[in-house]
This record gives C-alpha cells, sequence and structure tokens, in this order.
C-alpha cells in the first residue's frame, strides 16, 4: 500500500509524485534486466498441503492457521509464505552454485515437513490439486482485488490462485554482449524451451477427481487467464523494449487505497493510467506493484522467473527441473545444444507470444507424448546430464536427473501419466472432450 512520503520542510505530509511514462519506461528498463556473468541460481518450491493420513479431505483454515503459526517459529535459511489458497511457498537466496542451492532448499523442506508431520499434515507435490475445489485461505486486500480482477474471464484465475503449485527457476538474465550466455539468447531460450519444460514435467492432470484432457492443468490454466495478465511479449532483439512496452500496455489489476476496498478498474492499462491520472496519479510505486501482478511465462525481475514448471511429486522431485534448467542456461556447451534442439519448434508457434500459442497448448495437452518435443527433450535432458559434473554438481543430483530421463523423458512420459495410470485416472487417457473450468 502506498505511504505518503514524509517532507522535511515543515514537517508536513505530501502525496508521493505522480510517474512520468518517461519515467516509468527508464524504470522498468533498469529494474527488470540487470546482466552481468550468470552466478547465481534460486528455485522457488510451492506446496499444497494436505492431510497426512487422509489426504483427500479438505484442510480446515483453523488448522492450516495452527500449523503456519508454528511454522513461523521454524528457522529457516529460505523465505517462507503462504499463497492465496493456503498453500507453501519456500524461496531461496541466492546461490553460488546448484549444489548450494539444493544443498539450502532441502535443509529448509526438512524442516518444514518435520513441524507439519507434528499437526498431522504433509507437503504434496501436484502441479494442481487434484481432488479439492478452490478455496481462499488468506482474503486480504490484494487478494480480493485479484480476485475480482481473474473472475473477469472465468474461474481459472481462482484455480490459480488457490490450487496450484509449482516449482520456479531464477537464473541471472546474462550478459549484456550477445553469444550463447548474453541475455538476449537467454530471454529467447528462456520461451523457446519453456514447453519443453512443461511437457517434460506436466504434473496436474486431474481436477475434482476426474482427468482434465492435459497433461498440465495448470499451465491450461495460466493460458485461460489471458494474455494481458498472464502473457508474455513478441520475441525480438530487444527484450528490454519489448518488455517494456508490454508492461506499460498491461492492464492494471488495481488501485490501492489506504482504507476500504482497492479499485479494480476494468482495462485500463498502466499507460493509460499515466496519461490519464485517474481515478488518482500513479506513482513510482505504483509502477513497481504493477509488474507483480503480471504472471508471464518468464519474468524478468532483474533476474529471469522460469514460472511454467508444474510441481513435482515426491520430496525431492523439485530438484530435477532446477538441475536440468540451471544446466541449460548456465553451460555454455549445453546451452548451445539446447538452443539447436529447440530452435525447430518455433515454427510452431509464429503467430502469438507464449504461452498463447499453439506449441505451449501442445505441451500441456499432451507432454513428452508429442514426438517433436519428446524429440527436442532427449535432447535437452541428455545435454544437461553431459553438464552437470561441469557445474560441480553431486552425484546424488546426478543420478536423480540419469533416473528421470530413463523413467520419463526416453519413455515419452511425465509424472501426470502415473497419475492417469492411478486410482483416480486409471488408464483413462486425455483426448476426448476437455474439461474445462
Amino acid at each position: 500500500m502506498s505511504e505518503p512520503v514524509s517532507n522535511p520542510v515543515g514537517g508536513c505530509t505530501e502525496p508521493p509524485a505522480a510517474v512520468t511514462e518517461a519515467e516509468a519506461e527508464d524504470l522498468i528498463r533498469g529494474i527488470c534486466f540487470k546482466t552481468g556473468p550468470p552466478r547465481r541460481l534460486g528455485v522457488e518450491v510451492e506446496w499444497l498441503v494436505h492431510e497426512l493420513r487422509t489426504p483427500r479431505l479438505p484442510v480446515t483454515p483453523e488448522r492450516l492457521e495452527a500449523a503456519y503459526a508454528a511454522l513461523r517459529t521454524v528457522p529457516l535459511r529460505s523465505a517462507l509464505t503462504v499463497e492465496p489458497g493456503g498453500q507453501l511457498e519456500l524461496s531461496s537466496p541466492p546461490a553460488a552454485s546448484l549444489t548450494e542451492c539444493v544443498t539450502t532448499v532441502s535443509a529448509d523442506l526438512a524442516a518444514v515437513r518435520a513441524a507439519l508431520r507434528e499437526d498431522g499434515l504433509r507437503l504434496a507435490g501436484y502441479g494442481h490439486d487434484p481432488w479439492h475445489p478452490p478455496r481462499r485461505f488468506l482474503h486480504r486486500p490484494r487478494y480480493d482485488a485479484m480476485e475480482t480482477c481473474l473472475d473477469r474471464t472465468g474461474p481459472a484465475g481462482r484455480a490459480m490462485m488457490c490450487a496450484s503449485a509449482s516449482v520456479q527457476v531464477c537464473l541471472d538474465a546474462g550478459y549484456e554482449e550477445p553469444g550463447v550466455l548474453g541475455h538476449v539468447r537467454r530471454w529467447w531460450l528462456a520461451h523457446r524451451l519453456g514447453p519443453v519444460l512443461v511437457a517434460a514435467f506436466a504434473n496436474s492432470p486431474l481436477a475434482g477427481g476426474r482427468p482434465t484432457g492435459w497433461r498440465s492443468t495448470r499451465q491450461l490454466r495460466w493460458e485461460q487467464i489471458g494474455a494481458g495478465r498472464a502473457g508474455g511479449p513478441p520475441l525480438d532483439a530487444d527484450p528490454r523494449g519489448a518488455w517494456t512496452r508490454h508492461a506499460l500496455d498491461a492492464p492494471v489489476m488495481c488501485v490501492r487505497r489506504d482504507g476500504g476496498p482497492w479499485e479494480v478498474p476494468d482495462g485500463l492499462s498502466f499507460r493509460e493510467w499515466i496519461r490519464s491520472r485517474g481515478p488518482r496519479p500513479p506513482t513510482r510505486d505504483d509502477l513497481g506493484y504493477h509488474l507483480t501482478t503480471l504472471f508471464p511465462p518468464v519474468r524478468p525481475r532483474g533476474h529471469l522467473e522460469l514460472r511454467m514448471i508444474d510441481a513435482q511429486p515426491g520430496d525431492d522431485g523439485w530438484q530435477v527441473p532446477l538441475a536440468v534448467t540451471a544446466a541449460l542456461f548456465d553451460d555454455p556447451e549445453a546451452a548451445e545444444t539446447a538452443y539447436r534442439a529447440v530452435k525447430p519448434l518455433a515454427e510452431r508457434a509464429p503467430d502469438r507470444p507464449a504461452p498463447h500459442n499453439a506449441l505451449w497448448r501442445d505441451a500441456a495437452r499432451h507432454g513428452l507424448a508429442d514426438p517433436e518435443l519428446r524429440e527436442a527433450a532427449v535432447v535437452c535432458f541428455t545435454a544437461a546430464l553431459a553438464a552437470l559434473p561441469r557445474l560441480g554438481a553431486t552425484t546424488e543430483i546426478t543420478d536423480a536427473v540419469a533416473a528421470y530421463l530413463d523413467r520419463y523423458v526416453l519413455r515419452g512420459r511425465c509424472p501426470a501419466d502415473d497419475l492417469l495410470d492411478g486410482p483416480d485416472g486409471t488408464h483413462r487417457r486425455p483426448h476426448g472432450k476437455d474439461i474445462r473450468p
């Protein structure tokens, strides 16, 4: 919420100055792409929280509140936050290596699991809740406004807010100069590799206990939210310019107030808000807040945040997408191999930016049953596996990636297929009529 700034003259206060269009463009360019050598890595792991012994029974808000109060006393290195539907998220501090990142988050997750177990709860690794309908746990002005805004495009927004979870990998933007580790190439690779990551790690084929027709229902929900809120900009040679235009032309989610509900304008872009200065003039703080309400599959936040990967099964499943992505971006040889492997896929996405095009849609629907995505995934995972020792990865991490390559990628499968072969989706493959939200 915007706060008035202190005026040293006379002890009075005055509202923050309105931001101009030129200032907004400069701020976005400066904030969102900070270039330099790729040195840091991070991960944000989201989890659904289920009953330990009877996971299909919903957890009451009272039990969640009590468990989270206990969690606040647990010392962690990662930042622990609660999502609107009660999901938990751990955000690692920036790490100097893959091993450091994995070690930190693994220790924090072990502590969180132990604390939840005492309350009869557990972390559940699904991209979309297989059984429970969306239900909001947090009731705050931000989420009230978000729900009102997203409801305009249908119920997918509530599912995203309250019933989804992901593994988000955070990478340095890369060098200013051109080349395999340059920020232009890494931006392009993130968007073209994204469908491969969606397909390989799809883990959300069920909703309401039934197959939805999509391996990644979570990714389907993001697409349904709409391009203005959850889409990326067109890919061109100037990522800064493309993202700046996209952010300023994206719809404003809300206008914050110091008291009472926040206003939720309909169809007002931030650029139009600057020019019209209504319902009040926007400030730099409003611009910063606006950027946090945009949810593209690749979000520039000084670093690149890859947001397209479903939460993974098992205690350590999140380590595989983190390791594979880090290897394909930060090892020059693997990055070049990945670039060549996914370049032909661009022909399937010539018309619309991610994720609102046929390539991303096919990845979410079919997973690695799509032959071209499977072929690209095999090349990329093999390159990542070869690169991990060069990045100093432990044997445990390398073995986990090798096992995933053998169990899923080489067989054209993903974790969603295991769920479809289980009690809820036994041999009911995602074909035929889609179950839309």
